[in-house]
């Protein structure tokens, strides 16, 4: 896929592909393997193949293939969770198509768990019945993932370029030619010339204090679309997960919402179970209410925990059932089977992102999106629980048949691209990536206040200011502008929308309005400035694909 001709910038290497992928989660690279029968792909991703949020995921995958389930109750508990933000034709669309690529997942070598010969399903917060599909107990991630990177390597058309960073899309003329990269850890500049370019770079969790992503995650395809001009929806949504391990590792360890779906009680540190005071389903409720909870339980008893007690499970059930997450609790000193195990909420996904139609176009011609670092109004203002897989199945092959559709660039607009002069790069101090999250754990995190969000808009506006271009940036420096820049956005729009709703709760508006039952888009302005719009949510049903 390399370009045979010289480029008028010596200093960088140009690769010439059909297809640039930016992240090898299972958004991109479905989209890659889907793809592949059309040209040449390059996956990029800025640290090895397998590390992204797919591979920690330990729930599972929601589809409605159980005899018992249908599309239609898979939709309506996602409408339910998204707390009135869904666009009803993506929810349509997930819960429709979801059940022919999960067969397509299993006939490429998936491995899900068995009972008596057929798949077993487990059940999580917020859904009405069993339709949760994992792997080697509390392992689904790893076991997707695994799949996806295997069937990827074995391909001639797919390229995989590890160790390689997004720095900036490309722009010529309003349209997208491909992406400009810095590799790891040369630190050379690496283009790539392609005729579409798809990001797909996952979540932003290391925005915050308290994350259960890898380090990876930090929100770098919301910072290339926005400085690229595409717009940005629903930012404001981020969704913490309630059951992180509370010890002093980095990233939070997760503990599976299916260890709640099969029993486990939330205690706080009296040991009382609370969870019937907050909601009907109690620690079924929605992963925003269950959060909250833990979250006001700790603020009660001025303590930096609650407890999740394992023994309603029963030995058996959690060794069988979740022998992963047994075992590391294990070795972090942690005992389920001898009492309660403490956890602390922490974030966990991102609702928000890059604007995106049903097949992934942004709206700037040739760059498309999909996965965690989108939003088309598929997971509203909260995740329905293990639907984040599922979307990255779905909406990847969508975007894979788009992108075939369109021809590819002119030999013209190729050589142009080649040639573009080498040009600085958006960078940011390193002692950012460690000033950010502590600003936005404390301001704009779990429970919301119109001073602090201001406050933190303030100093995300002014630590903006020492972004600066870099010809020869690090990585850490790369990351560090994307946080920056992501983080000042979410604030943006958590200030701006004066209501509570789904994962954005706000002590000073603590009810949901009707007024505000509307997508808000931003998108750059000018340098400095945002460009602040509504979208109206659409609530009519599609019929076919």
């Amino acid at each position: 896929m390399r370009d045979s001709t010289s480029s008028s910038n010596e200093a960088v290497e140009v690769v010439r592909c059909r297809f640039a992928i930016i992240g090898s989660g299972i958004a991109g690279l479905w989209t890659a393997l889907h793809l592949a029968p059309s040209g040449p792909v390059a996956v990029i991703t800025k640290s090895k193949l397998r590390e992204s949020n797919t591979q920690y995921a330990q729930g599972g995958i929601a589809v409605a293939l159980p005899h018992t389930d249908s599309p239609l109750l898979h939709k309506q508990d996602t409408l339910e969770a998204g707390a009135g933000l869904c666009d009803e034709p993506a929810v349509d669309i997930l819960t429709r198509e979801g059940p022919e690529v999960v067969r397509e997942l299993i006939g490429r070598g998936a491995q899900f768990d068995r009972q008596n010969g057929r798949l077993h399903y487990t059940r999580e917060a917020a859904h009405r019945t069993r339709r949760i599909l994992h792997s080697h107990g509390d392992a689904t991630g790893a076991e997707v993932q695994r799949v996806a990177s295997d069937s990827a390597v074995e391909l001639p058309q797919i390229q995989i370029y590890e160790e390689t960073a997004a720095a900036e899309l490309l722009i010529v003329e309003g349209e997208c030619v491909g992406v400009e990269a810095v590799t790891t850890p040369e630190g050379q500049r690496r283009r790539f010339v392609a005729d579409h370019t798809l990001v797909a770079t996952g979540g932003g969790g290391w925005l915050y204090k308290y994350s259960t992503n890898p380090p990876v995650a930090t929100a770098d395809g919301v910072g290339l679309a926005f400085r690229a001009g595409a717009a940005l929806q629903d930012l404001e949504f981020v969704q913490f997960h309630p059951t992180a391990l509370a010890d002093a590792g980095y990233p939070k360890y997760l503990i599976s919402e299916a260890v709640r779906g099969e029993g486990a009680l939330l205690l706080n540190s009296q040991g009382e179970a609370f969870m019937q005071q907050y909601h009907r389903l109690k620690e079924l409720a929605p992963r925003d209410v269950v959060a909250r909870a833990v979250f006001t339980e700790m603020a009660a008893d001025n303590n930096h925990q609650v407890y999740l007690d394992f023994s309603p499970l029963g030995e058996t059930v959690m060794h069988e059932r979740f022998p992963g997450i047994i075992a590391e609790l294990h070795r972090r000193g942690f005992h389920p089977e001898n009492g309660p195990v403490p956890i602390t909420p922490a974030a966990h996904y991102m609702m928000g992102g890059i604007a995106t139609d049903l097949h992934g176009h942004t709206g700037i011609p040739r760059l498309f999106a999909c996965g965690e670092c989108t939003s088309c109004g598929l997971h509203g203002a909260n995740r329905l629980a293990s639907n984040s897989i599922l979307d990255g199945l779905v909406f990847g092959k969508r975007c894979a048949q788009a992108m075939a559709a369109v021809p590819p660039l002119s030999s013209q607009r190729q050589q142009q691209a080649a040639n573009l002069p080498t040009a600085p790069l958006a960078a940011g101090p390193v002692e950012l990536k460690q000033q950010i999250p502590e600003l936005m754990w404390k301001q704009v995190g779990i429970i919301r206040h119109g001073d602090g969000l201001r406050q933190a808009c303030e100093v995300l506006a002014q630590w903006q200011q020492q972004i600066q271009g870099r010809l020869n940036p690090t990585i850490p420096e790369l990351e560090a502008a994307n946080m920056c820049q992501t983080a000042w956005l979410i604030a943006t729009a958590a200030n701006h929308r004066q209501e509570s709703r789904g994962a954005h709760w706000r002590e000073d508006f603590p009810q949901s309005s009707e007024q505000w039952r509307k997508h808000i888009l931003l998108k750059k302005s000018a340098p400095d400035r945002i460009g602040i719009s509504q979208q109206p949510i659409k609530t009519s049903a599609i019929g076919g694909g």
